[in-house]
């Protein structure tokens, strides 16, 4: 079995593909919207309307740029309390206009800097919790790469949660667990293979739904497999009533860590 920290250093490659690639890779006629309404757009979160085989899609990613300017821009994908208001404000849209929601998380966790605490951050990462879980309307969240504490858990109270085979999934980093547990960074690794982070782990514990092969790295092909898959998803989804949604999606969390399957019956 592949190391874990090697997955994590996978997972945080400069290489990998942001969530605005898999975006403009799935769905078709993109238009981004901005803002929050109440203090500023936050380029860590995009969000807006696009199409995919016919039918319209609300589509959330947190993104990390391709390079220094651009990730410094978006904030290395750490979101603003406002980056989470925006991407709220679009679920609810999505909701009143029955439109399916698509999350892509990619992400090492909310930004914990003075002026986000200021401006509510936790509050901001509670109320999505809150709202994601009473959503009237069909929402899926797949972790593309990082999926960091409560930052990533702020767009991933789905109905389904997917994970791409070299993306993580955990409260904490493994250099931040290694240093309140050792004092030093450098057992990393070895906090890494405890935390149970990866998407084989996740998907045994019931937190993932399913696991997503990323085709040996031919993106195009993995664009191609998610996007006939994410339209399977909504042909299931999009006759259930509201409660029928919210009930199983209830259900869902409830059961965490209680499914002892095996991570290769997930994998496609």
């Amino acid at each position: 079995m592949r190391p874990a920290y090697d997955i994590v250093k996978a997972a945080r490659s400069k290489d990998r593909q942001t969530g605005l690639n898999f975006i403009n890779g799935i769905f078709k006629d993109f238009i981004e919207l901005h803002g929050d309404r109440r203090f500023a757009d936050d380029p860590a979160i995009v969000g807006g309307l696009a199409m995919l085989q016919g039918a319209a899609y609300t589509v959330i990613a947190t993104e990390k740029g391709r390079d220094t300017k651009s990730r410094i821009r978006r904030n290395f994908a750490a979101p603003h309390p406002e980056g989470y208001r925006k991407a709220l404000r679009l679920m609810k849209q999505a909701e009143k206009f029955r439109r399916p929601v698509v999350c892509f998380v990619d992400t090492s966790g909310a930004y914990c800097g003075i002026g986000a605490e200021e401006r509510g951050q936790g509050q901001a990462i509670a109320e999505n919790l809150m709202e994601m879980m009473a959503l009237k309307t069909p929402v899926l969240s797949i972790l593309i790469g990082e999926g960091g504490s409560g930052g990533a858990l702020a767009l991933a109270v789905a109905d389904e949660v997917w994970m791409l085979e070299n993306a993580i999934y955990s409260v904490i980093s493994p250099e931040s667990c290694s240093n309140i547990l050792w004092r030093t960074t450098e057992r990393a690794a070895e906090a890494a293979e405890s935390l149970r982070l990866t998407a084989a782990d996740a998907y045994q514990l019931g937190v993932v739904d399913r696991i997503i092969s990323e085709r040996g790295g031919d993106v195009q092909r993995m664009f191609a497999a998610l996007a006939a898959d994410i339209a399977d998803w909504y042909k299931k989804m999009r006759d259930k009533t509201p409660d029928e949604l919210t009930e199983a999606r209830y259900a869902r969390f409830r059961r965490f860590g209680a499914r002892p399957f095996d991570a290769q019956e997930a994998e496609c």
